[in-house]
């Protein structure tokens, strides 16, 4: 038993506003001083360090402490917040409240933590708008713009197992009035709000208000659904193709499974089907091992269902519906599309629909761990193409952008809708695109081969290492960047960049870029949201004669035997 953690821990206790964390902790004490190691364990975690503030917000496993989401955290937090937005409207000579938007999710606390949120808002101040009901993160990032709010608060663990949760910030409004409106936080933003995060005394000392904030207008949410619409087009004259079209869709438990429903019935797409099992909000994910589209077996259900109904397309989103996966057949099963490979057709799609004025000053961008196909696109078609440091708080600030994507399922398909990755809008593209194919007779397959045909085959494969020891991941990675492997699938490695000292003019991050004689190349990096350490790799295979068979099965050769390589250098 550590005496002075338990003066410590019985601090928190009394400060904390929530009678089951004060209980959780208290539970923890007592055992810990009955002598149970594993608790002590667990109190020592709890009161590491606190929950750190960073570009990613708040994001944490949900408990009693200062290094787990709860209601004291998101207070001291909000506060902060509430803070930093009076200093820098008073930068600006302004002096007057700031406006604040708050979204949630169906998460364990989130309703808890949006409450607290605009109640100590309102109390420094502010205007505080609440929205409605739980809804998705795009929602959240579309009224942050549509309603010229100084700051959105959306409260998400995202795609995230089901015991963490989070606290994602956007900044906009007169505080942010580049590229970067409602964009979420980048530096030096978070170390400013984190630092008077840091100043807050006490949770007690933080007003709240009981009342006084608004509750946004469901109009808001109509005018999105509708705007996410009509980036198809008018159903005039399109109706019989769309309707012909069978989707079949999942929310994986999350809140995004009438808003994405809605959407596309406004689009025009009436054969929808949702998996039953995954169709209403469930916190506790009970279907899926982790809510991520991305994970081994998570739509599974979806395709047991496209199968079942001959389905033309699965869309599958995260449960915050930020991200976006698309399953076809391919070779007469279905598959589910890599990030890189959707991007590119969006991307494709996006780039060909411009005007020739459009294009002047238009900007692809993804990040640098996304595939290099859509640099070749943006040539193609005339565009400027940017590469980003990994995240969409990045990509959704670049100046004149028209598309953005992260391999990690994420597309911005309508920047001056939402300045952030939107699963809603991107369904409703691609579904489109669905549409257009089969009216031709044609499917995404086919689509996919015209990319490679046109550009050559860029194929991209992701390799993880998960850690439940999160120390071992800075080791890893110090190991890694002090010997790094001298050949990777058979080639030799011709450049070795240290990122954190930069890369192709970006800022410093961690990582490890790697580029070989053959024109492979991979960037090792640790995650900013799991304990990971991933590994990205991109293989690029030109195609002769349109032989595009031929070149596929020279990449996926090649990728293999890179991936073994990687593998071995992360002790896979």
């Amino acid at each position: 038993m550590n005496g002075s953690l338990h003066e410590i821990a019985e601090a928190w206790i009394a400060d904390d506003p929530d009678a089951a964390t004060r209980e959780e902790l208290r539970a923890v004490l007592d055992a810990d001083t009955a002598g149970d190691s594993a608790a002590g364990v667990d109190l020592a975690d709890r009161f590491r360090g606190p929950l750190e503030f960073g570009t990613a917000g708040l994001r944490g496993r949900i408990g009693a402490g200062p290094n787990r989401m709860n209601r004291a955290v998101v207070i001291r937090a909000a506060s902060g917040l509430a803070t930093y937005l009076t200093d820098a409207l008073a930068d600006l000579g302004i002096d007057g409240p700031a406006r604040i938007v708050v979204g949630y999710d169906a998460r364990h606390g989130s309703h808890d933590f949006a409450v607290d949120t605009v109640a100590v808002m309102v109390a420094a101040g502010h205007e505080a708008f609440l929205m409605p009901r739980m809804l998705p993160t795009p929602v959240l990032a579309y009224s942050t713009l549509a309603l010229e709010a100084d700051a959105g608060v959306m409260v998400t663990a995202s795609h995230n197992p089901p015991q963490d949760n989070g606290y994602k910030v956007y900044l906009g409004g007169r505080v942010v009035t580049d590229s970067g409106q409602g964009a979420q936080i980048v530096p030096p933003y978070d170390a400013e709000i984190a630092s008077r995060i840091a100043a807050v005394p006490t949770v007690s000392s933080v007003a709240r208000a009981a009342e006084g904030w608004s509750i946004i207008e469901e109009s808001v949410v109509e005018e999105y659904i509708s705007l996410a619409a009509g980036l198809a087009g008018p159903v005039s004259g399109n109706a019989p193709e769309r309707a012909g079209i069978r989707i079949v869709l999942t929310p994986l438990h999350g809140v995004g499974g009438a808003t994405v429903t809605s959407a596309l019935s406004e689009a025009g797409f009436t054969d929808l089907h949702t998996v039953p099992e995954q169709a209403e909000p469930d916190p506790d994910f009970p279907t899926v091992a982790f809510p991520n589209p991305e994970e081994k077996g998570a739509i599974d259900l979806s395709l047991a269902l496209a199968t079942s109904i001959d389905a033309d397309v699965v869309i599958a989103n995260d449960p915050d519906t930020d991200r976006c996966a698309v399953a076809t057949v391919i070779d007469g099963k279905w598959t589910m599309l890599h990030g890189d490979v959707v991007g590119s057709l969006l991307g494709e799609r996006v780039a060909s629909g411009l005007s020739d004025a459009q294009k002047v000053g238009g900007v692809l961008a993804n990040s640098i761990v996304s595939s290099q196909q859509l640099s070749a696109i943006a040539s193609r078609h005339g565009l400027d193409y940017r590469s980003t440091l990994t995240g969409f708080k990045w990509i959704g600030r670049e100046d004149g952008l028209v598309y953005g994507y992260e391999e990690a399922l994420g597309y911005c398909v309508a920047p001056a809708l939402v300045r952030d990755k939107d699963g809603i809008s991107a369904a409703v593209l691609i579904a489109d695109y669905v549409a257009e194919l089969k009216t031709a007779g044609r499917t995404l397959s086919d689509a996919i081969d015209d990319l490679a045909r046109a550009y050559g085959v860029y194929l991209t494969r992701q390799v993880a290492a998960r850690f439940a020891d999160v120390s071992l991941i800075g080791e890893t990675m110090t190991r890694l960047l002090s010997s790094p492997p001298a050949t990777l699938g058979g080639s030799d490695v011709t450049a070795t960049d240290d990122m954190s000292k930069g890369l192709n003019g970006l800022p410093g991050t961690t990582g490890l870029h790697l580029a070989t004689a053959s024109g492979a190349r991979v960037i090792i990096r640790p995650s900013g949201t799991e304990p990971k350490v991933k590994a990205y790799l991109e293989v690029i295979q030109s195609v002769d004669g349109g032989d595009v068979l031929s070149a596929r099965a020279a990449a996926s050769a090649a990728m293999d035997e890179l991936e073994s390589d990687v593998r071995a250098a992360l002790g896979l």
